[in-house]
This record gives structure tokens, C-alpha cells and sequence, in this order.
């Protein structure tokens, strides 16, 4: 359905007007999962304190973006075979616009193409899909532009389908690609020196064209060069820089001009070659995590460093609580702490961010694998597993306070991030899209 476009005036409003109740990016408007968020509701259902909900043509990743009274969407749509940037009205959940991207849905039967999750700017959204479609709409649904990643720079040269959330601040929106220097199953675009590059991409985001692409060369071998994880922004001692992890190691770059500030390796001394890396970086109180893959410890590092960082940098690492680990979510920082959330030790932990000392540590309840990353707000933890089921947490002390099966029978591998909003939740299953609020 590709629907009429809507009075102009609203979203000329809307693209001059931030607001505490919008949610822009994967990771919420402080791009670490929290949310300032208040009187949300505390106890909801599929039929329970649902102010409206959305009918969705295909399962997908990707978390739901809020500006204003705008809900953007990317999705699969599996009667289609493709995959859809979608809009809905916030205030009602009406569909005011489709569009559909591109063809094709997955690769492979661990994920699909709609993974990454769209980002706006009050502007314009952004939607990235995982064969490389980059494409820009007008609030209005109307297309700016639209390219290919992979037609530009070569078919990512991932095993698995590629997933990294493309990132808007400070006037350019960044992707970022780190696969291997060697094609997978013909996949893979090598230079004259016979290698891929992996690289940190600038673009000009109301024209699509590039500004500059820093290649981000790694040490790492086969598997562990490719990295799921997305960009981020993080500020300390008054210095922005644009954190990467992937490739074994992690890195601060310049927003300006990407250039390396600053690295850290390696959680692989070892060269493990299937040590591929899924967790986003995450700042916060003086240090920034890196997730070590599989079951080893999460690393924080002091920031403000330059430079090739030694092991001093380490502020502390994980290793002494096997529960604090992530294998596949992105930590939260919320509250002055970081919420780790353990989805091969089916756990959740607060931790003390600059001793790395566990205040408290629980089990995440059922036997479903929890990979969706947590959510913080109204003094609550926000979590969504495999099977669509929302547990929220009491971030105070670690009890489970509600919990609420909002996907449909025969649900798995849901993923998408819980959203919190003024008063208002975000959840998205593999079927539904819901607005949950207190009457």
C-alpha cells in the first residue's frame, strides 16, 4: 500500500520540534537504551491497557522509531517476498504509509533482512536492510533518495545476513560495515591488494552522497572480522566520538572525519576465527563495555584515551561473575549503571559501572532465549524473548514485577527492543505492533 501523503504542515512542525518523547534511534535518544519516560503503564496484555494495535505483513528485528506522532517501521512482508518501510499514526496506529524496498526477505534462517532499525532526524527516516538497500523518506512517506551499499562497495562479506542499525548525529548519518578480507559464498567486492575493507561510512543524509569512508583495518581472522553491532555516539570530557566494535577490538573515531582516536585489543588473544561480534558499545560514568562473544567477559575501558590502549586502560573486566556476560543484547546504561543482560547465561545483572562490583544479579524468567537488548524507564527494565513475552523488572532490586505473553502462538526468534515513551510502550512482535499505555 503506498497511501496518500498527509497535511504538510504537521510534519513541517514535527522536523523543527524534539521532544523527551521521541525515540529516533535503535537505542533511544540517549543511544544507550534509556528513557526519561514516566507513568508508563504497570500491567498490560495483549488485551490489557492496549491503546491500539498494528497488524505487521512479516517477522523483523528492528526496534520501532517515535517522532512526534509518527511510528516508522521496517518490516518483511512475506506475502510480498520483500522488505517494507512502513509509518503508522501514534495516536491511533492507522498505516499511513508502505512502501516496499527491495526483494528477497533472508538468507538464512537465523534472521532476515529487516534487522536494522530506521533512524530519523525530525526530517527525514532512514531505513538500511540488510542485502544493502539504503533508502530516505520525507516524514510524508515521499522517497529522497535511495542507493545500494552493496552495488557501491561490494556485497557485504558476512556469513550470516548483516544487521547494523544505521546512526543520525550531528548532520551525518553513519553505517558501518566490518566483514572479511576474503569473499564468503562469492560475497565480498576485493580491492587491488586483494582484500576487502571493512569501513566506517559518512553520508550526507539529505542526499544520500558520501562524505567520506574510513577503512577500519583489524587484526582479526575468517568469522571474527564480521560485527553486527551498530555505531554510537558517546561523549566524555566534553569529546564526541563515534564508538565501533568488531574485528576483536574496539575503537573511538572522529565524527568529523572518522579518523581512529583511539583502540583497544584484544578480547581474542587467541585469534578464535568464529569469534564474531553481535553487542554495540555502550558509555557511560567514565568507561564504555565491549562485549566479548559466546560466554567470555564483557571489558570496560576508561575513557578519554588516545592512541593504541594498553591492558592498563582496562578498568575491569567480568570475569570473576560468569553471569555478566552478553553474547548477542546491547547493555543498558540507566540510573547511573549498566543493566547486562546474559542471553547464554539467562541472566540480568546491574553493575556498578566504574568497579564493575554486581549490585544484584537475577535469572530471567521461562525458558525462552531472551537476544531483544533491554530498555530502561520509570525506574523499570524492560525486557522481550524469543517467544514475544515482555518481563519488566524493578531496576531498584532486581524483582520481576509483570509479565506479559504478547506474541501469538508459534512465535520465535522475536527481537525487537521494548520502546518507552512518554507514558506510552512500544512492542513489536513478529505479527503485531502494540501501543500499551496507562488509562
Amino acid at each position: 500500500m503506498n497511501t496518500a501523503l498527509y497535511a504538510l504542515p504537521l510534519f513541517t512542525a514535527l522536523a523543527v520540534t524534539t521532544r523527551p518523547a521521541d525515540w529516533p534511534h535503535w537505542r533511544g535518544p540517549a543511544h544507550n537504551g534509556s528513557s526519561t519516560a514516566t507513568n508508563l503503564p504497570a500491567m498490560f496484555s495483549r488485551t490489557e491497557s492496549v491503546r491500539w494495535s498494528a497488524d505487521l505483513p512479516g517477522p523483523a528485528a528492528a526496534t520501532p522509531i517515535i517522532w512526534g506522532e509518527l511510528v516508522f517501521v521496517s518490516s518483511t512482508d512475506t506475502a510480498a517476498g520483500g522488505v517494507v518501510a512502513m509509518a503508522f499514526d501514534r495516536r491511533t496506529g492507522r498505516e499511513l504509509w508502505r512502501h516496499p524496498v527491495a526483494e528477497g526477505i533472508a538468507r538464512d534462517h537465523l534472521s532476515n533482512f529487516a534487522s536494522p532499525s530506521p533512524v530519523t532526524d525530525g526530517e527525514r527516516v532512514i531505513f538500511l536492510y540488510g542485502q544493502g538497500s539504503l533508502v530516505a523518506f520525507g516524514m510524508d512517506g515521499r522517497e529522497l533518495w535511495k542507493r545500494s551499499l552493496a552495488q557501491d562497495y561490494g556485497e557485504f562479506a558476512f556469513l550470516w545476513t548483516y544487521g547494523a542499525s544505521p546512526l543520525l548525529h550531528g548532520g551525518r548519518l553513519y553505517v558501518q560495515v566490518l566483514q572479511r578480507d576474503k569473499p564468503v559464498q562469492g560475497r565480498g567486492r576485493p580491492g587491488p591488494d586483494g582484500k576487502i575493507d571493512s569501513y566506517l561510512l559518512a553520508l550526507d543524509p539529505a542526499t544520500g552522497r558520501e562524505l567520506w569512508r574510513h577503512i577500519r583495518p583489524s587484526e582479526a581472522v575468517e568469522e571474527s572480522r564480521e560485527s553486527y553491532a551498530s555505531p554510537v555516539p558517546f561523549t566524555h570530557a566534553g569529546r564526541t566520538e563515534i564508538l565501533i566494535a568488531g574485528g576483536d577490538c574496539l575503537t573511538g573515531h572522529d565524527p568529523a572525519t572518522g579518523a581512529e582516536l583511539w583502540r583497544w585489543g584484544t578480547w581474542n588473544p587467541r585469534k578464535i576465527t568464529h569469534w564474531r561480534l553481535v553487542p554495540s558499545p555502550v558509555g557511560g560514568d567514565g568507561v564504555i563495555l565491549a562485549c566479548a562473544p559466546k560466554q567470555d567477559p564483557i571489558y570496560a575501558l576508561a575513557a578519554g584515551g588516545r592512541g593504541v590502549l594498553p591492558d592498563s586502560a582496562i578498568v575491569w573486566k567480568s570475569d570473576q561473575v560468569r553471569e555478566v556476560t552478553s553474547d548477542v543484547p546491547t547493555p543498558l546504561f540507566y540510573l547511573g549503571d549498566f543493566f547486562v543482560l546474559s542471553d547464554l547465561r539467562k541472566a540480568l545483572a546491574r553493575v556498578e559501572p566504574r568497579t564493575g562490583r554486581v549490585k544484584w544479579l537475577i535469572p530471567t524468567p521461562g525458558n525462552a532465549k531472551y537476544e531483544a537488548s533491554p530498555t530502561g524507564a520509570d525506574g523499570r527494565i524492560y525486557l522481550m524473548n524469543f517467544r514475544g513475552d515482555v518481563v519488566v523488572v524493578d531496576a531498584a532490586d532486581g524483582r520481576v514485577v509483570h509479565r506479559a505473553e504478547m506474541g501469538e502462538a508459534g512465535d520465535d526468534r522475536t527481537r525487537s527492543t521494548v520502546v518507552a515513551v512518554d507514558r506510552e510502550l512500544f512492542i513489536r512482535t513478529n505479527r503485531k505492533l502494540y501501543c500499551v499505555a496507562a488509562p
